[in-house]
């Protein structure tokens, strides 16, 4: 049923940042899992990005927080990890709670691939998918190792075919088997291990049993809505890199059975889970939006919440997104809105944060950006200097 009363934009963003840790960061002693949680993931593919997604949002914590959180230390036997660094959305490297992977490991699998990215003479068939994940699983199992230890132990269990260079890529070939990569991390094979001096390593995450799939990518709708809704079926589809008519179909299914409802936002339809329609009112909304925020390189936020144009308003649109790929830039978040970019350079123990703003900021909101500053230095364990100026950096790749 259709509320009477619309949702705006500024409500929307205020519940949106107070349940991303944003308006109120999440007190001491909170588990970085929970912050993770929250967020539906923290793009990882910069990992001191990630490091500060989340650090940002939580009193206290800093980078070695969220590592002890994926790969923890003991004297004897090591704890289960919190975390997990693996395969999420869109297929790129995210830090997910360990809990939370028979959800992901079910949801996204489940997704309808896209047209075919290599050739029928590269492509590795269904049976041959399947055999090389179960060898990839199997290889890592209580160990760490690097790209090309763990293509040696592929090939041993399947076969010379797996190891064919047969894949372009950054101007050499790759065996054949990696072009599943990505799908043995979201299938639950493979995560990240810590690195090995320069060298990525690869292990088995903790064991967990899948939810079924149905059931798996129902929840995803619902806590994506819980976490950046109302939204419609095109931006979780946008969201997860996944095809438009399967996310209208999963949402028409959870309509259906009464688990999400349909609400007025800025004008439009679109969807919340079911009985969650309370949005903060002035001046409540007024505070929790305000305040200056500064949010890294693909932080969950800037990438999940739509409307894009509303939340990169005006020249933000130009400036802070890539072709009108959010993420690219780290960015500067003025009342809610992107305002800016920003980036940072670290020397040592010394990091030199470079804020660009699209409009003259207040005398208060210099202030708060200092305090920003100052946290993104705490976050990282460094000694943080701002400058206000041109941000001199291209997009992110």
């Amino acid at each position: 049923m259709t509320k009477s009363t619309g949702i705006t934009w500024a409500a929307a963003s205020a519940r949106r940042l107070e349940r991303q840790f944003l308006a109120r960061r999440a007190r001491t002693g909170t588990p970085v899992a929970d912050v993770a949680a929250a967020m539906l993931g923290v793009h990882a593919q910069v990992l001191s990005a990630a490091e500060l997604s989340v650090g940002l949002r939580a009193d206290g914590v800093t980078r070695t927080d969220v590592r002890d959180a994926l790969w923890p230390t003991a004297p004897l036997a090591p704890p289960a990890p919190a975390l997990v660094k693996t395969h999420g959305p869109r297929g790129t490297v995210h830090l997910l709670p360990a809990r939370d992977l028979p959800m992901w490991c079910a949801a996204l699998p489940a997704i309808p691939a896209g047209p075919a990215a290599f050739p029928t003479d590269v492509r590795l068939t269904g049976e041959q998918t399947g055999q090389v994940v179960a060898a990839i699983a199997d290889a890592l199992d209580g160990t760490f190792l690097t790209v090309d230890e763990l293509g040696e132990e592929v090939v041993a269990r399947t076969g010379p075919w797996a190891g064919d260079l047969v894949m372009p890529a950054f101007q050499t070939m790759w065996p054949r088997w990696r072009q599943v990569l990505h799908r043995a991390g979201q299938c639950g094979a493979l995560s990240f291990g810590p690195n090995r001096g320069r060298r990525v390593t690869y292990t088995r995450p903790p064991r967990f049993t899948p939810l079924p799939p149905e059931e798996a990518s129902r929840l995803l709708v619902r806590r994506y809505l819980y976490a950046y809704g109302p939204a419609t079926p095109q931006h979780f589809a946008r969201w997860l890199a996944a095809p438009p008519g399967w996310a209208k179909a999963r949402y028409a299914e959870l309509a259906a059975a009464g688990e999400i409802e349909e609400v007025r936002f800025e004008g439009a339809p679109a969807w919340v889970a079911a009985g969650d329609t309370a949005f903060p009112d002035a001046p409540e909304r007024d505070e929790l939006l305000r305040g200056v925020r500064l949010l890294p390189y693909f932080d969950a936020y800037v990438v999940a919440a739509q409307p894009r144009e509303l939340l990169f308003p005006g020249a933000a649109y130009r400036r802070a997104l890539a072709g009108g790929q959010a993420g690219n830039f780290p960015v500067l978040l003025v009342d809610g809105v992107a305002a800016g970019v920003w980036h940072q350079r670290r020397r040592g123990r010394r990091t030199t944060v470079t804020v660009e703003p699209l409009a003259r900021l207040t005398a208060r909101q210099e202030r708060e950006l200092a305090d920003c500053v100052e946290r993104v230095g705490a976050v990282l364990e460094a000694a943080a200097e701002l400058v206000i100026g041109e941000v001199t950096v291209g997009a992110h790749a």
